[in-house]
């Protein structure tokens, strides 16, 4: 196996553009995720303006390639923003160069959607054709409002079932929060952890038994990626070779997995709309709301920095248009004609 420096990247060669991007990325703590988008962008747009270095280039290069993507390709508003964000990572954290038209450049105007919200028996009858793994991965995203990522990077330690919460470490933004424990998975949750500590001892046994580990811990606690509390609690079937430490490692569930199951189920439920796994905290929030709790709590449950991200929720509720009475049944009218 190719040898690899500190930062990740192999130590055989001199760094390139595209290393010192992957290199910055790590430097600054981004996670992994960041890291391909960004280098993929900045791949994508030397290439789409004849393989010249970026120094080269500047704010009409920038435009014209953000405009190619909205028009040629029809992309949508995140992700040229998405694009856009890594050539102003390229430029300002890796080249140092700090011009003034980058603050001229401007981003894509998302458009606002409303969320896809079932019904709670529409939930039920989802949630009951899934079951194992997905089941109750499933369950957990309904149950705790957690993103699908979150959920899949939990740890062991992250569970804590004395009292009833889950701690979520690095979630958007990367910030840490607290949320919820339903007591009606802690019984799963227990079966769970123990499947986590066979697999864990069986890696140890055959000499391996690392994970990842966030930041600079690995260095700081040299032997706390073996530890099972860091372990993911969601292993994944196999070992792979982690890209950034060149090690071979137990990573966590891969995404596609639930993602697959739950639009499968979504189909056998004979639901008519686009469900996905997002939807379903979409459903914990919109139904906390319709419980009568605070949309402050869940603002922190959920996560979210600004509250008007949480307000769109308020939709499902009768606080809006449905809570209004048309003028039109206050008067006293025959029935129009059915077609």
């Amino acid at each position: 196996m190719e040898p690899y420096s500190p930062s990740g990247i192999p130590a055989s060669r001199p760094p390139r553009l595209l290393d010192e991007v992957r290199a910055r990325v790590r430097r600054l703590g981004l996670a992994y995720r960041t890291e391909q988008a960004y280098v993929g962008w900045v791949r994508r747009f030397i290439l789409a303006t004849g393989k010249r270095h970026p120094r080269e280039m500047g704010a009409d290069e920038v435009e014209r390639f953000l405009t190619r993507l909205a028009t040629d390709d029809q992309v949508a508003a995140s992700t040229q923003n998405q694009a856009l964000s890594a050539l102003l990572f390229l430029y300002r954290e890796v080249l140092g160069v700090d011009l003034p038209w980058m603050a001229g450049i401007r981003r894509a105007k998302r458009p606002e959607h409303l969320p896809t919200v079932l019904s709670r028996e529409e939930v039920s009858r989802l949630l009951a054709e899934l079951s194992g793994t997905p089941g109750l991965l499933a369950r957990l995203l309904y149950g705790t409002g957690m993103r699908l990522m979150e959920v899949l990077r939990l740890r062991v330690q992250d569970v804590r079932f004395a009292r009833n919460e889950i701690c979520v470490r690095r979630g958007k933004g990367g910030k840490d929060r607290m949320t919820l424990l339903p007591p009606a998975l802690k019984a799963a949750l227990l079966a769970q952890v123990e499947v986590a500590r066979l697999q864990h001892a069986d890696d140890l046994a055959a000499g391996f038994g690392r994970t990842a580990l966030p930041d600079a811990l690995a260095r700081k606690y040299p032997d706390a990626d073996r530890a099972f509390g860091w372990q993911y609690l969601f292993p994944a079937a196999g070992r792979s070779i982690d890209p950034r430490s060149g090690r071979v490692m137990r990573h966590h569930l891969h995404e596609q997995v639930l993602q697959r199951a739950v639009r499968a189920a979504a189909r056998r439920a004979g639901l008519d709309r686009p469900v996905g796994c997002h939807t379903l905290r979409h459903c914990f929030a919109t139904h906390l709301l319709e419980d009568g709790y605070d949309i402050r709590t869940v603002q922190e449950l959920l996560g979210h920095a600004d509250i008007r991200t949480t307000q769109i929720y308020t939709h499902a509720l009768n606080r809006g248009p449905r809570a209004v009475r048309s003028p039109l049944d206050g008067i006293s009218l025959p029935s129009p004609p059915l077609p």
